[in-house]
């Protein structure tokens, strides 16, 4: 008996798919890290994470938030994180997957409705399924769609609390939320806002704040922002009324079991929050890079991926797009191909990421590489 060909099959399968993954690390001009402000392996940081070494901050927790894990780094952060982001509470989780999971998981409720954006991140639709709501997908930012199965859900009797769960820039396409029309409904209709802002945060908003911080404001809205991305470290932070974090502490399993973050990531959180703030000049680069890049990739298919710093090549055939990630890898560009099933199929593409990480000149020869590796990758 081969007990492991149920498993290699699969990885066949993959394979003469052409979808197989594999690990590699970063080589080259970085056009495919989240790292979008430069500031994972800026001086900077590095700075403050020696400063709190040097000044005893620990770099593990011990335990769980419940069971001496709890520190007053852990607890400086939220704070900050309410009131810099104008919300009621804060509490942090060791990455934006473990906050959404944990959201989806823990607080809606049974006879609730989760109405979610098809396109959003996989980490609620785990907690969805962990979950005791019922839950259905709405078209991509098809305010109608969404505002129809809740009449429809109604009508069938839902007598429950309807959580509508988006984020405010996709990170496969690039395009944002129609956040006010969002809001407007969730107001009509008396449910809960979740707004997903792991690509926003930093790169947009009044001091990097993010798209949907005016709506934070509000008692039915929640809003989690990664602190992976943009901000150069790790963790996730969730905004929201007072009240649910005291629920997330006593319910959310995700966060009552696991060992807390390292107090020094919620420090350099912390910092790089303020550092982003307070440096207008990080979001002014990002701004110049997007426009630079918006008009040298004119002529390729960017779906409707234009108004911000991820643009989506969409090739469409899984292999022309992987030629194509490794013609450009080989010139010196770190560009990865993005395929089903974290795509649709057919919709296989080169996300091309902007990050503070290169420059003017690597935009400008990014793109004629990208045309040159497509006619090699079409031809071959």
């Amino acid at each position: 008996m081969d007990r492991f060909k149920p498993y290699r099959d699969q990885l066949d399968a993959l394979e003469n798919a052409g979808r197989k993954r594999r690990l590699s690390v970063q080589a080259g001009r970085d056009f495919s890290s989240n790292d979008y402000l430069g500031l994972a392996c800026s001086p900077f940081l590095q700075a403050v994470a020696q400063k709190a070494i040097a000044n005893g901050i620990a770099h593990g927790s011990g335990g769980s938030r419940l069971l001496g894990g709890n520190h007053p780094e852990h607890e400086a952060l939220e704070a900050f994180a309410a009131t810099h982001y104008g919300a009621e509470a804060g509490l942090f989780f060791g990455s934006g997957f473990a906050a959404n999971s944990a959201l989806f998981a823990t607080v809606p409720q049974s006879g609730d409705l989760v109405l979610h954006d098809t396109l959003v991140h996989a980490s609620v639709h785990d907690g969805m399924r962990l979950g005791r709501a019922e839950f259905r997908a709405f078209r991509h930012n098809d305010c109608n769609d969404l505002e129809q199965k809740i009449q429809n859900w109604r009508a069938g009797s839902g007598t429950g609390t309807i959580w509508i769960a988006v984020e405010s820039l996709y990170s496969m396409d690039g395009d944002r939320a129609p956040l006010a029309d969002l809001a407007r409904i969730a107001d009509a209709h008396d449910a809960m806002l979740v707004v997903d802002e792991a690509h926003a945060v930093g790169v947009f908003g009044d001091r990097g704040t993010g798209l949907a911080t005016a709506l934070g404001r509000q008692d039915n809205v929640l809003i989690l922002r990664t602190c992976g991305k943009a901000l150069g470290g790790e963790g996730g932070l969730l905004t929201m009324p007072a009240l649910l974090r005291d629920f997330f502490i006593n319910r959310a399993r995700p966060f009552i079991f696991s060992t807390a973050p390292s107090p020094l990531t919620a420090h350099l959180a912390h910092q790089a929050i303020i550092h982003v703030a307070d440096n207008p000049a990080l979001q002014d680069g990002m701004a110049d890079h997007i426009a630079l890049a918006r008009s040298c990739f004119s002529g390729l298919n960017l779906g409707e991926g234009q108004d911000s710093q991820i643009f989506p090549i969409i090739i469409g055939d899984d292999r022309i797009a992987v030629t194509m990630a490794t013609l450009l890898q080989g010139r010196g560009f770190d560009v990865r191909a993005i395929r089903p099933p974290t795509v649709s199929p057919g919709t296989a593409r080169l996300r091309i990421s902007l990050t503070l990480n290169v420059t003017a000149d690597d935009i400008l020869r990014l793109s004629t590489a990208l045309r040159e590796a497509l006619t090699v990758a079409e031809a071959a």
